[in-house]
């Protein structure tokens, strides 16, 4: 399970960071509101922490665009006490509400619950459809959205963006690709070929070589999502 955790207190983010590893979860932490949202849109984020007052980006804010594109819970922390904060956090789409100061304890329990309770009312995932970020693909209905919107694929395009994405965060060569989509042992023109691909799939994705949201080359090795 993925946990975003955002706090420009240091000391409680890390310590929230340090419970939620021994329990179990893969933390993303940030000290201020838009490497977070940025996080939010370009990782499988299963809860979020939130704090209210960030130096940069208010958390109601970052909660209302999170709540936009996303169903996974949302606990907002604060300092504050007053009813309507804690009225406005809840309207605005956030799950549950946490004061500061806390026992971190009590917030694993209801990490916890809210995991529990998102897992009971969420789908079972079709192991054929992917989603990165704004990126969904798939398999079965040989469909790929960007943002809500569908791109135009190749077979061959689709082929490939589907094998990166199968295997996100992890390299895949030239070579892997090229005897998962022709069952041939790679050659040596395979890599301009290969290349001409994945520079459409790019264009499609309004995504770039040389600043990435999606497809990053691993020069001499191959390519890789996430």
């Amino acid at each position: 399970m993925n946990v975003l955790v955002v706090d420009d207190e240091k000391e409680i983010a890390d310590l929230v960071e340090l419970y939620l590893k021994n329990e179990g979860y893969q933390v993303f932490k940030f000290y201020n509101g838009t490497d977070a949202l940025h996080c939010a849109f370009h990782e499988n984020i299963d809860l979020a922490i939130l704090d209210i007052m960030l130096p940069d980006i208010d958390g109601l804010v970052i909660c209302q665009k999170m709540r936009e594109a996303y169903t996974f819970p949302i606990i907002m922390l604060t300092a504050k006490e007053t009813e309507i904060d804690k009225i406005t956090g809840l309207t605005i789409g956030a799950d549950d509400y946490v004061t500061k100061p806390f026992r971190p304890l009590e917030l694993m329990a209801r990490v916890k619950a809210q995991l529990r309770r998102y897992k009971m009312m969420t789908p079972q995932q079709n192991e054929n459809i992917i989603t990165i970020g704004a990126l969904t693909i798939d398999q079965d209905n040989h469909q790929c959205l960007l943002n809500n919107e569908n791109l135009s694929l190749t077979p061959t395009e689709f082929s490939i963006l589907w094998l990166l994405c199968e295997n996100k965060g992890k390299v895949v060569t030239v070579d892997q690709i090229f005897q998962d989509l022709w069952g041939e042992k790679y050659y040596t023109n395979s890599s301009s070929s290969i290349m001409v691909h994945i520079r459409h799939l790019r264009e499609k994705m309004n995504d770039s070589a040389e600043n990435p949201k999606y497809i990053q080359t691993v020069w001499g090795v191959g390519y890789k999502i996430g």
